[in-house]
């Protein structure tokens, strides 16, 4: 016998199903994972937009504003028509972040990559020189900033993004960063709080 659900019905189970905490099994096991809800801790505050005004005294040439805990990146237009709100990757510990105030110094689309002194102490095989392409951790575009080895990339490993996983840079993904590119200029300021 083949029973028909309703619209009602199928809203009443979907509410129902809603309503009970998630168990999922892993593939070609019988582990059961724990429910997260309660242990996890949303990031919804970061995704929502901000005024400029607490931040910049104006928008000349534009502002960038990195939020290192909320692992976000907001843009304004020297003319207040363009905002956008983009996730990022920050660094992975407090001893490798700076904050404060800096500039966009240079814009680089295909960026190659060196580490620097400290990432080759910490890191003796890492190589010595990666050129463009996709082996690049810079990604398509760079935009440096005044302060030394500091720049706001994209990436080809997405992974990264919403995490704590650079060694200093500020990490988009490769369509946002050529976004951010297009729309910044040298001298563009930046913000990182």
């Amino acid at each position: 016998m083949t029973k028909t659900l309703s619209r009602r019905g199928f809203l009443a189970a979907s509410a129902a199903m809603v309503g009970t905490s998630a168990v999922a099994q892993t593939a070609d096991s019988t582990e059961v994972e724990a429910d997260i809800s309660t242990s996890v801790q949303r990031n919804v505050a970061s995704f929502r937009s901000l005024d400029w005004q607490p931040y910049f005294s104006n928008l000349n040439k534009g502002a960038v504003l990195v939020d290192i805990q909320s692992r976000a990146l907001h843009y304004w237009s020297e003319d207040e028509s363009v905002y956008k709100l983009f996730p990022t990757s920050v660094p992975l510990s407090e001893e490798l972040t700076r904050t404060g105030r800096t500039s966009i110094t240079r814009k680089v689309e295909g960026p190659s990559w060196a580490p620097t002194p400290s990432m080759k102490i910490r890191n003796p095989e890492w190589p010595d020189f990666i050129g463009p392409g996709p082996d690049n951790p810079l990604g398509t575009h760079a935009l440096h900033l005044t302060w030394q080895y500091y720049r706001i990339h994209g990436t080809h490993d997405t992974r990264k993004i919403g995490r704590r996983s650079s060694n200093g840079c500020i990490g988009l993904y490769n369509e946002q960063i050529a976004e951010l590119f297009a729309l910044t200029q040298v001298g563009t300021q930046v913000l990182l709080i």
